[in-house]
């Protein structure tokens, strides 16, 4: 006779538990056959007819199923009859059932979960939202999260009609601009980029052999449309009779931004960035942010530091980043080279061949000769004599930066088009729109989500909020 299998009492109720749900699910299935085939009255429906049927209802099944899951898994939490209190641990009677409604992107779920009151603290709450970490409000944190991804793409309008249309579910534009606002409240640097783990990753990814992989740092800025905060509020008089040009004036102001990126062959690694409009004080202070973190394995990687002439970009590199090959953007000075070409020679075949002349120079490293040259030019005019003394101290200050036949022979950028296109699809593409003028938090609320996507760190930022707000309810 053979041995019979010994199964523990948890295994058989953790078996019956299961069939109890399956059947509930199959139960739950036939159902929304029966809904699918009212939907499907055509004897011959087309393929376009048979998607639509199924697509109007796909909600109502996932739903449903969703909601047999959440009851069953929790039958214990909801039949609780006593609870204590979260403030002041007076264990209270529950008040009944209370029905509550939940949309998420897989359909709205209906549960019936019982409530409590303290008399005492005069506060209301159910542990079942705590147990099942449940969003206040209808709307769930899947839709949330969905939400704030879309608005950070696409203008909140817009945002709007899509949603629907993709989850079947409305969010209106005021409801998502709050909800933007809450997710990215209080966003730093340090909490948009990624682990000092996952850029070590990156790094490891890119290095081939024993050559140490290029890291760059660019810096610059980018100007966004900005609105004065005296226009926050509404118009007084009566709607039709308010004049509908706006009384404020807006400004441009300049979202500086930094990024760190490493070089693969042709091909760009994002590693970090960070926008926002700001000054120069704050952006250094970023930068302190992420070298203090540790975030940037210099050790690990050539490091250099790629951007334009502005003073105060050098002034925090030179204190921050000492040891990184600095390098001046190639097309910004010749941009400056350019000029006196043009204010002395104008438009000709002359002033074309000595930029060219200059700029081997530059490229060869011949600063020096480059300097002497532009002093013993003869000005063609009081205004020609401002722009080449500019260019010679421009060339002084930047003497260390321009050794650029060198750098490009040992693998480095020359120039900043890494930052360029940062600022294009960060900034500009969702900032500069048509019509949009932003409030200088609300702008840099949108950067910092925006940065986040591009760092691949937007579903810690979302986490974040998240438990900002379940700690909130405790």
């Amino acid at each position: 006779m053979g041995c019979a299998e010994v199964i523990s009492f948890d295994q058989a109720r953790a078996s019956k538990q299961w069939a109890t749900l399956r059947q509930e699910l199959h139960d739950r299935f036939d159902r929304w056959l029966d809904e699918l085939e009212a939907g499907l009255s055509e004897p011959q429906p087309t393929l376009t007819e048979v998607t639509r049927v199924v697509w109007d209802l796909r909600q109502s099944l996932t739903g449903s199923l969703t909601e047999a899951i959440i009851l069953h898994r929790h039958q214990h939490t909801r039949e609780q009859s006593h609870a204590r209190c979260p403030q002041c641990e007076r264990v209270v009677k529950t008040r009944g059932l209370v029905h509550r409604t939940l949309e998420t992107l897989v359909g709205s779920v209906e549960v019936r979960r019982p409530y409590f009151y303290c008399g005492t603290c005069c506060c209301g709450f159910s542990p079942f939202d705590d147990v099942f970490e449940l969003a206040p409000g209808h709307k769930q944190y899947d839709l949330q999260q969905a939400a704030a991804k879309l608005v950070a793409e696409v203008p909140y309008e817009t945002a709007h009609v899509l949603f629907g249309e993709l989850t079947g579910v409305s969010l209106g534009t005021e409801r998502m601009h709050t909800l933007t606002n809450e997710i990215a409240a209080g966003l730093t640097v340090l909490d948009v980029a990624p682990s000092p783990d996952e850029v070590t990753r990156k790094v490891s990814a890119v290095r081939k052999g024993h050559r140490r992989p290029i890291l760059v740092l660019a810096i610059d800025g980018a100007f966004v449309p900005m609105r004065p905060e005296s226009a926050r509020g509404g118009c007084p008089g009566r709607k039709r009779h308010r004049a509908k040009r706006a009384r404020w004036r807006g400004q441009w102001r300049d979202a500086k931004g930094l990024r760190f990126y490493l070089l693969d062959g042709d091909r760009i690694v994002q590693v970090l960035s960070w926008h926002q409009v700001q000054d120069e004080q704050a952006l250094g202070a970023a930068l302190r942010q992420v070298k203090e973190a540790g975030l940037i394995p210099e050790d690990q990687v050539r490091f250099c530091v790629v951007a334009d002439g502005a003073k105060w970009i050098w002034k925090h590199v030179k204190t921050l980043f000492p040891s990184a090959v600095q390098i001046l953007d190639y097309y910004h000075c010749a941009q400056h080279v350019y000029e006196v070409a043009k204010q002395q020679y104008g438009e000709s075949l002359q002033a074309q061949q000595w930029v060219e002349a200059t700029m081997t120079r530059l490229f060869d490293g011949q600063v020096q000769h480059v300097i002497g040259g532009l002093k013993r030019m003869q000005a063609a005019s009081e205004t020609v004599a401002h722009v080449i003394d500019n260019l010679v101290v421009y060339l002084n200050d930047h003497r260390e930066h321009v050794s650029y036949g060198a750098r490009r022979r040992a693998g480095y950028p020359l120039g900043s088009g890494g930052i360029e296109s940062s600022n294009k699809f960060i900034c500009h593409v969702r900032l500069k729109r048509s019509g949009a003028w932003w409030y200088e938090v609300n702008s840099n609320q949108m950067l910092a989500l925006r940065c986040a996507k591009y760092n691949g760190t937007f579903a810690h930022v979302f986490a974040r909020y998240r438990q900002r707000q379940l700690g909130a309810k405790k």
